[in-house]
């Protein structure tokens, strides 16, 4: 795990597994995070490295409902969780679904936790909308495409777009179940204007990228969602984003639409 300030009121830690980035949002004395680090050690030290950084959370806040965007509160048990309601409505359509995919993927890597995890009663939150932090307002956008839910943030006296699962440096654009292509050129639409008020843009995976790196990475993605209606069995991905696992993802994402 690793962490950097990308801004004095803003925190992004990234995770060992899939670059997965959870960030703090600092306002006067209040602070949010936003997503999550995935392993135990990593939510074990989480609550202790922001605390010494100055952030010490007042919620949480998912993305969306993928589970390793969920785990926040492995590390903040005491913390509510807010979500979209495209989100909410999500998680009550397929309960426990995030807790059997976690199973799942701990056993694919021998991970043991110490409990289970728990979402609590979550705080179903209105996108579009604004969300009153200290002395300062994050706007919430909605961010559907990737998957049937989901929103984006906008925390705009810092000048950072977290972007959920849009927007990576190392990953290309994924299409699960309940996304579709139309929903996520719409979603890119939306936060192109964002990505360019924006100084930071935070993916879900991998590095914060400044604002040419974030609208370069939007132009790759609707080229490369060109190219997948179209059908293109292997088109040209992005440079950095060419591996075998890319050249996977685009396989189910050819099946999928």
């Amino acid at each position: 795990m690793r962490a950097v300030a990308v801004h004095r009121d803003v925190v992004v830690v990234t995770s060992r597994l899939w670059q997965t980035t959870a960030v703090a949002v600092r306002s006067g004395d209040e602070a949010i995070l936003v997503d999550s680090p995935y392993f135990p050690d990593e939510l074990e030290l989480l609550p202790e490295l922001l605390r010494q950084a100055g952030f010490e959370p007042v919620g949480l806040l998912a993305t969306h409902a993928d589970f390793d965007h969920l785990l926040a509160r492995l590390g903040f048990p005491s913390l509510a969780l807010g979500v979209a309601e495209t989100t909410a409505d999500r998680l009550r359509a397929e309960p426990g679904a995030a807790q059997r995919e976690l199973r799942a993927q701990d056993a694919s890597l021998y991970v043991t936790r110490p409990s289970p995890l728990s979402l609590g009663v979550f705080q179903e939150l209105p996108v579009p909308g604004r969300l009153d932090l200290g002395e300062e307002e994050v706007q919430l956008h909605p961010a559907e495409g990737h998957t049937s839910d989901g929103l984006a943030l906008m925390a705009g006296s810092a000048g950072v777009l977290i972007a959920g699962d849009y927007l990576s440096g190392v990953e290309i654009p994924v299409i699960s179940p309940g996304g579709s292509i139309d929903a996520y050129r719409a979603t890119l639409a939306r936060l192109a204007p964002l990505a360019e008020a924006a100084e930071v843009m935070v993916p879900g995976h991998g590095r914060p990228l400044d604002r040419d790196g974030a609208l370069r990475v939007l132009d790759e993605d609707v080229d490369y969602l060109d190219a997948l209606e179209r059908g293109e069995e292997r088109p040209d991905l992005p440079a950095g984003r060419t591996s075998s696992r890319q050249r996977e993802i685009h396989a189910e994402n050819l099946a999928a639409v």
